[in-house]
């Protein structure tokens, strides 16, 4: 998930002493007792641009000494300090605390209180600054100088504005006297006694001032973000489990996925989408929100569709080079910055990504398994088959072999790797060489395969039998050249790629593992790649790399060749079920949870590829986003993969039969959205379970689903992947005839 625009270059480390707060586009950097400074990618954004640069707080010109950070909402964090000993003391008397709200802009309430017998009297600056920098000018360090940052004092209101780039903020309080880049209280503090103020700064854009929505003049738990959490809060299904690492990551992944929603406040009544990731991805991209979607579904399905609504919405209808649109392509990723030497497509779409296309489509064909929304569903199925047009006329016409979806960037300014692996080394051969496009990645071709799939069971459940035909011919083409063109039998495992002159890019790397999770893989090859996977040269302990250790490209501390990926690892888990691997399955997720209670719960994007027997830890990736969105996703996906919970509710039918390890003890799942109602799951230590207050209609399959089950006939009834060949032959035969 890198730079979509000009640059592909990771963004500097923020470092392991600061605290960000995130609501929506929203989010806040600061050190841990509360200042923002200068010089780095510390700052208060909203859409895309930095709306404060600087921003310290300094009692008699002293900064605070930080105490502690509470923090009981990813909006909202207090920052305890104190001050310096006052004049013939030998310890602080002065508390300092600061309540900071962020929700496009951002409130502070500073507050403090005299521990002393004496009265206390003090000056109070804050030093503040706004570069109206675009979010893309901070992640990769080159900041422009904007020359036309005008400020305006008028009573106790300060107004920041650049006209070149209609960006601004204004700042507003009731008591303090106001300077170019400084706020001034003279406070007394009674003893025993306290003091305090309230600062709100709103965001100018497009040349308007917005309100933040945190307002100083109405209590907090009444504001906008705090509303919707509170009933985010309430509603979402709950797990009681005695597993500590399991519990905390999934009440994590709760906090986490509620504060990366994203409300359109033009349509306040539409689902939300969700935003790929703090601090640099707080916006809808195609393949995170799709894929952040899918595993969240047990929690929340009301996420997919709202992505799947808004990726509809931006689906490409022109050819554009620049932007690389084309009709039925879906965006990689949306920005509302403005245009700047770095950051090129400011407030547009970029749709540079291979394989957020097909990803659409599955996750459509998915929410319809769930049982919900079967009319939004219904509304979306044109956009499915504008996207498979788009597959068909345009990603399988960009290389040597006819069949496979291929990428190449259109200029110079886009992604060279429109993978999820989208960093430009992120690609290469066995021997360390990077691949160059066209190229034709392994999981992309399961995501294809999954695709025409659903397509198909659109098409059954409607009586279609001319869509059926077509889509289960398609899904058979891709899965036979997937096997005959991937498959190396020298080494047992897939390429990760076929390069431009049709050669496989041999590599061995974690992509296949999605490919067991779309089912793309014949049952016969499933063990020799789920070996490699388990491998030590892959697996670390605490989770499987991106990349072998004993590949020329290796390194553990890389962003894409030899790191750890949580959401990675929770399709590979998923894979791994699907095809009957459950004690593997278990091993990476308990893994990862170690991995997760190292990181107080809260798994990151990434983590290093280091080998668990040589650092007993898992060591941080220093850029790593957090929270980031696919990684909140993936305790609940890992979850569900070993409930083996299989739903296909528009037949009347569950399954579940659980794989869960031991350590997980007795496991209650209460408030399970499924069928339209809300129902609990019981499981047992010995493995009994039981689905409590699923409607009758529905039949409860206590067993696992059968093996590669992907396709259901007319009459209820399940079969393999053999049907999709049977109607292949069939038509075949027709032909002939």
């Amino acid at each position: 998930m890198t730079n979509a625009w000009t640059f592909e270059g990771q963004p500097a480390a923020l470092g392991d002493t600061t605290v960000t707060l995130v609501e929506g586009t929203s989010f806040c950097v600061s050190n841990r007792n509360g200042d923002i400074v200068s010089g780095g990618a510390q700052g208060v954004y909203h859409a895309d641009t930095r709306l404060l640069s600087r921003w310290e707080l300094r009692i008699d010109d002293v900064p605070v000494e930080p105490l502690q950070v509470l923090s009981d909402q990813p909006y909202h964090a207090r920052f305890i300090g104190r001050t310096q000993p006052r004049p013939g003391r030998a310890e602080s008397t002065l508390l300092v605390v600061r309540d900071r709200y962020v929700g496009g802009g951002l409130r502070e309430d500073i507050r403090l209180r005299n521990e002393s017998d004496e009265t206390v009297g003090c000056l109070v600056n804050i030093h503040l600054a706004s570069d109206v920098a675009d979010l893309f000018e901070v992640k990769v360090g080159r900041v422009q100088h904007v020359h036309d940052v005008d400020t305006v004092t008028e009573g106790s209101t300060l107004r920041i504005f650049s006209p070149s780039r209609s960006r601004g903020v204004v700042l507003r309080t009731e008591d303090a006297l106001v300077a170019p880049g400084r706020l001034s209280f003279r406070v007394v503090v009674p003893a025993r006694g306290e003091w305090s103020t309230k600062i709100q700064v709103n965001p100018i854009i497009d040349g308007e001032e917005v309100q933040a929505r945190f307002s100083a003049h109405f209590p907090v738990q009444s504001a906008e973000p705090a509303v919707r959490f509170a009933a985010w809060d309430r509603d979402i299904p709950r797990v009681r489990t005695t597993h500590r690492a399991l519990a905390r990551a999934l009440e994590r992944s709760r906090e986490d996925l509620g504060s990366l929603r994203l409300f359109d406040q033009d349509k306040p009544d539409q689902p939300p989408t969700i935003a790929a990731g703090a601090p640099w991805f707080m916006t809808l991209f195609g393949r995170d929100s799709l894929l952040t979607s899918w595993m969240a579904l047990p929690l929340d399905q009301s996420l997919a569709l709202g992505t799947l609504r808004r990726l509809a919405e931006l689906q490409g209808k022109k050819e554009d080079p620049i932007t690389e649109e084309e009709p039925g392509k879906i965006p990689h990723e949306l920005r509302s910055g403005v245009q700047t030497q770095v950051s090129v497509h400011g407030g547009s779409c970029y749709y540079g990504s291979v394989d957020a296309t097909p990803l659409f489509v599955m996750l459509l064909g998915e929410l319809r398994r769930w049982g919900l929304h079967d009319e939004a569903v219904d509304e979306l199925l044109p956009a499915a088959d504008a996207a498979l047009r788009w597959i068909e006329e345009y990603g399988e016409k960009q290389g040597p072999i006819e069949g496979l979806l291929w990428y190449r960037r259109k200029t110079d300014q886009g992604l060279q790797n429109q993978g999820w692996k989208d960093s430009f080394d992120g690609i290469n051969y066995a021997d360390g060489r990077l691949a160059k496009a066209p190229i034709a990645l392994a999981e992309v071709q399961g995501y294809v395969y999954a695709a025409y799939t659903a397509r198909y069971h659109f098409a059954v459940e409607a009586g279609d039998e001319e869509t059926a035909r077509r889509c289960a011919q398609r899904a058979n083409r891709i899965r036979r050249l997937f096997n005959e063109l991937f498959w190396l039998p020298d080494r047992g495992y897939y390429a990760v790629g076929i390069d431009g002159a049709g050669r496989p890019i041999d590599s061995l790397a974690s992509n296949m593992g999605h490919c067991l999770w779309t089912g793309i893989v014949d049952e016969d090859k499933a063990p020799s790649v789920v070996h490699h996977l388990m491998s030590d040269e892959m697996f670390t302990g605490f989770g499987i790399r991106t990349l072998a250790s004993n590949m020329g490209a290796y390194n553990p501390m890389s962003y894409h060749n030899g790191s750890v990926w949580p959401h990675d690892n929770a399709l590979i888990v998923s894979g791994l079920v699907r095809y009957g691997f459950v004690e593997e399955a278990q091993r990476v997720t308990l893994g990862l949870l170690d991995a997760a209670e190292e990181f107080g719960g809260r798994l990151p994007e990434l983590f290093c590829g280091f080998d668990r027997k040589e650092f007993p830890v898992p060591v941080p990736y220093p850029t790593s986003c957090s929270p980031q969105a696919w990684a909140a996703a993936s305790p609940i996906h890992m979850l569900r993969s070993l409930l083996r919970l299989d739903p296909w509710i528009p037949y009347g039918q569950a399954w579940i039969a659980p794989a869960l390890p031991k350590e997980f003890g007795e496991l209650w799942v209460t408030g399970l959205p499924l069928a339209g109602e809300r129902v609990d799951v019981v499981v047992s230590e010995d493995g009994t379970t039981e689905v409590i207050g699923l409607p009758s209609r529905i039949t409860v399959h206590y067993e696992p689903r059968p093996p590669l089950s992907v396709l259901v006939d007319g009459t209820g009834g399940h079969a393999d992947d053999r049907n999709v060949e049977e109607l292949n032959d069939d038509e075949q035969r027709r032909e002939k005839a």
